[in-house]
């Protein structure tokens, strides 16, 4: 799940603290070139599993999402959450198989599934 945010995190990266935002550095990263690229998506998702090489950007949202899972996304500005919604989506339609390794890695025992399905249904 952690990684969902990924990408879920993609838009929320970098070295967050308490009570603020994720970096803003990745706000403007083309989240609907990601998702309209399986190819692409697919190594994303690979380098979310540690399954293949990161980007400097992978490597970053890789670091956000066991947090940003955990808590909701929390500290994700209202345009981070817009971005890690597409993003997940994209993985849920597009590879649904890499989609369910992303959960069994970052929420072997779902603890976090409920509220997290909860944020990706949510509008704010």
């Amino acid at each position: 799940m952690k990684t969902l945010i990924i990408l879920f995190a993609l838009a929320a990266i970098a070295f967050a603290r308490p009570e603020e935002y994720y970096s803003t550095q990745y706000d403007d990263f083309d989240v609907d070139e990601l998702v309209n690229n399986v190819r692409l998506l697919k190594n994303y998702g690979k380098c979310f599993l540690n399954q293949g090489p990161c980007t400097p950007e992978g490597n970053d949202f890789k670091k956000v999402i066991p947090d940003a899972v955990k808590t909701k996304c929390v500290k994700c500005s209202p345009k981070q959450k817009v971005l890690i919604r597409k993003v997940v989506r994209g993985f849920q339609e597009e590879l649904p198989e890499i989609w369910s390794e992303l959960v069994q890695q970052e929420d072997p025992k779902g603890l976090y599934k409920t509220e997290f399905e909860n944020f990706l249904n949510g509008t704010d």
